[in-house]
């Protein structure tokens, strides 16, 4: 397709050249800080795009779920890290059938989910890598961070698990609470870490890997000496958030989605053809520390907000700049997303443009959320 007038609405387009100088640029970050770069693939759910950050110097891939490592080991990735707790007998057997095919890293955050790791492990005679979680202020997956070493002890009493490193994700955070000072925050980020492993390391408990860092803060934790990895993933695409936290400047944003507009019921509104079934909503305007205007970036309208949407349709308040653009019933408007990494996952396809050409990509790992 050679012509974006043609695309149907909506629809998400990928600016690919930048997306490739997003790759390289975090794959240049991880080479000067001589970290490992393990990207996480959530974003994109793309394989061919994983074999590019693979092939810009990537070691493997970070996925949430056994469905999404599935998916990439079948399009040929040979590296891929579960950075999820697997806790049920169904998901275990499919890791360990993987894990005879590729190596498999899977995480672990509990003593219960690892004797079940354990136990269906033992059953195949098979030997699990794992890498246990810790949470470092997020209050989500991950053991309490007083409680890891005892945790990490009980793991390496488990014969058929091989227990090779620490993880954690905490997004920019300081001190426990959100934050823009996203350097600061992954420094802080990296300490916790690195002072843990060798917390775990003086009580003869072998951690090599050291895991950490998101798209914001991996720049910053990877040059806390002793981090061996970060998993970044937005950076791919980037998103209006990253653009709010400093990662990115709004150029830097290679995802957007095209919508027509619909209907003009007034002078300060414009309806269009994307709704919540199009944009994520789970990065919610003015809420702390982003204090966000709208759902998205309108690339074309200086002072309009993508303000309310309900599942078609997206409201569109107009400013007098806006107003002044006589905007028509069917003309065509670019916004990037608050959230590309939710966005993504509710397109089956995504539009890949390169110069005039725009090519359909499907989204091979959408909606595999088991």
């Amino acid at each position: 397709m050679d012509s974006m007038e043609k695309l149907e609405t909506p629809c998400l387009l990928i600016d690919a050249q930048r997306m490739d100088r997003n790759i390289q640029a975090m794959a240049d970050v991880a080479r000067i800080h001589q970290v490992a770069l393990r990207p996480h693939a959530k974003t994109h759910k793309i394989p061919s795009i994983a074999l590019q950050q693979l092939e810009a110097g990537a070691v493997g891939i970070t996925v949430a779920k056994i469905a999404e490592a599935e998916v990439m080991a079948a399009h040929g990735i040979g590296n891929i890290f579960v950075a999820y707790p697997l806790v049920t007998a169904s998901k275990i057997e499919r890791a360990i059938r993987l894990s005879e095919q590729i190596e498999l890293i899977v995480g672990v955050d509990s003593l219960a989910g690892a004797q079940q790791l354990e136990q269906i492990a033992s059953r195949h005679g098979h030997t699990l890598q794992v890498r246990l979680e810790i949470d470092t202020g997020l209050r989500r997956t991950g053991v309490l961070y007083e409680q890891a070493a005892a945790l990490a002890a009980a793991i390496t009493g488990l014969p058929h698990l091989r227990l090779t490193g620490i993880y954690t994700f905490r997004g920019s955070l300081l001190g426990g609470k959100p934050t823009l000072d996203v350097a600061a925050a992954g420094k802080e980020e990296g300490t916790l870490m690195v002072q843990l492993a060798e917390h775990l390391r003086a009580q003869g408990i072998a951690i090599a890997d050291v895991s950490v860092g998101s798209t914001p803060t991996a720049a910053h934790a990877a040059a806390v000496e002793g981090v061996t990895e970060v998993r970044p993933g937005t950076y791919v695409f980037h998103d209006r958030m990253q653009a709010r936290l400093g990662a990115c400047s709004l150029e830097d944003c290679a995802g957007s989605v095209l919508v027509t507009v619909v209907s003009r019921p007034s002078a300060d509104l414009a309806i269009v053809d994307g709704g919540s079934k199009t944009f994520a909503t789970d990065i919610q305007p003015g809420t702390e520390p982003l204090q966000l205007n709208g759902f998205g970036h309108i690339l074309e309208l200086a002072d309009a907000t993508l303000a309310r949407l309900t599942e078609e349709h997206g409201m569109i308040e107009l400013g007098p700049l806006a107003q002044s653009a006589n905007l028509q019933i069917g003309d065509k408007l670019r916004i990037i997303p608050n959230h590309i990494c939710s966005t993504v996952n509710l397109h089956n396809q995504v539009i890949m443009q390169r110069g005039h050409t725009y090519t359909p990509t499907p989204v091979f790992a959408r909606g595999m959320l088991e």
